[in-house]
């Protein structure tokens, strides 16, 4: 498990059939698409020609990423590997080879973690209660075909777990009627994958848990991990052109690892295997931006402080990270979150030590904070503090009457 405290950032890769309609992958139930239809048009025509999972790790790398995370069987069905369970895979059909196999192999060579989503979903499995709801199903059909069904994804984990090598992450997704014999399931996964980290969407025993499109620390001590999209589909969409900006995925970051958290970032490759240009961009930018700041954010520690109008922090043992955000109009920023006594002060990437005052009263002061944000969008100073960091106010909930808490 300390590798995933440690890793802080990863590449979540959603692909597979869908990604030849170009518009998403959920494709199949939004537009009542038949399996005949699905088959023929996208499975027939899911190529994956320029398919090269070890660019993909490279890329992950460059962009500071410690591990990744591929969609083996998304709720459609389509199985990226060779399972004995159904011909609707990729061995038997479109690209005519084990995708998942060349994709473990090339993680493992680059030296990150090896990551496998899996949806116990499957919307063309005739076991299936129905694939078109505008939500997931409450009930099966009767007793015998929910038998069936688990008995056909429990195999298909086998599969996974069995011909693929180490797996470091089983990372459950799509909700179908309980019970799913979770625990019976995690046990036999655990049996056959020791040492894997396995999330939390398909009961107990679990490792870590998710929060999805949104960045929720858990109240409880336990690893955690949010998932994100890079635009706006998990799928690849060619016409979505709604990038967050290398700063924005920092942002998400920073948030995560404020709270020991992790950050998946999802990208939706192209049909053919390739990574939009426009990812890559950003990933490479924000990889950058790791290279000479990482320290401020792998194996981050929880920190009792709050939020800033100008910066965000982060933690690691007697080290507080002020990442700022913006130039200030006086060119110097106030920190009035650290209790313990401050020693040093120097901008991370470049060891530069900066001139600050800590006043009676307890706020920080850091002078000269404006240079360099042509070259770096976010400047980040190291603060080296005495003992374990305390907060001068209690770091609570910000509340908005009328709203949830």
């Amino acid at each position: 498990m300390n590798w995933f405290k440690d890793a802080r950032f990863g590449m979540f890769i959603h692909w597979g059939a869908y990604s030849v309609t170009e518009r998403g992958e959920w494709t199949f139930n939004r537009e009542y698409i038949t399996k005949e239809e699905y088959t023929e048009k996208y499975v027939n025509n899911f190529k994956a020609e320029n398919y090269n999972p070890r660019e993909w790790a490279r890329l992950a790398k460059r962009a500071g990423m410690k591990y990744m995370v591929l969609t083996t069987r998304h709720h459609d069905g389509f199985a990226l590997f060779d399972t004995k369970t159904s011909d609707f895979n990729a061995v038997k059909l479109g690209p005519h080879k084990d995708l998942v196999r060349e994709f473990a192999d090339a993680v493992r060579a680059e030296g990150l973690k090896v990551g496998f989503y899996f949806s116990p979903a499957d919307w063309n499995h005739p076991d299936y209660p129905n694939a078109y709801l505008r939500d997931w199903p409450d009930e099966w059909a009767d007793e015998a075909a929910r038998k069936r069904f688990v008995a056909y994804y429990k195999e298909q984990l086998r599969e996974l777990m069995t011909n693929y090598g180490k797996i470091d992450i089983l990372w459950y997704d799509g909700c179908i009627p309980k019970p799913l014999d979770g625990e019976e399931v995690n046990a036999m996964v655990r049996e056959l994958q020791p040492e894997i980290m396995i999330s939390s969407r398909n009961g107990r025993p679990y490792d870590f848990v998710v929060s999805e499109q949104a960045i929720v620390a858990p109240k409880e001590d336990i690893p955690w991990e949010a998932c994100m999209t890079l635009n706006g589909n998990w799928g690849y969409h060619s016409g979505d052109m709604d990038y967050k900006t290398p700063k924005e995925v920092l942002k998400m970051l920073f948030k995560t690892a404020s709270d020991a958290g992790n950050l998946l970032l999802n990208v939706g490759p192209k049909p053919d295997g390739t990574i939009p240009e426009q990812s890559v961009k950003i990933l490479e930018r924000v990889g950058e931006w790791l290279e000479k700041n990482g320290e401020a954010v792998y194996a981050s520690e929880r920190h009792p402080f709050s939020w800033g109008m100008s910066h965000m922090l982060t933690v690691k043992g007697s080290t507080v990270y002020v990442h700022l955000l913006y130039a200030m109009p006086e060119n110097n920023i106030c920190i009035a979150e650290i209790k313990n006594k401050v020693k040093r002060v120097y901008r991370l990437a470049t060891g530069e030590e900066h001139r600050f005052e800590q006043r009676e009263d307890g706020r920080l002061f850091i002078y000269d904070v404006n240079g360099h944000f042509e070259n770096d969008m976010v400047l980040t100073y190291a603060v080296e503090i005495e003992g374990q960091p305390e907060a001068l106010i209690k770091r609570t909930s910000f509340w908005i009457p009328g709203e949830e808490d």
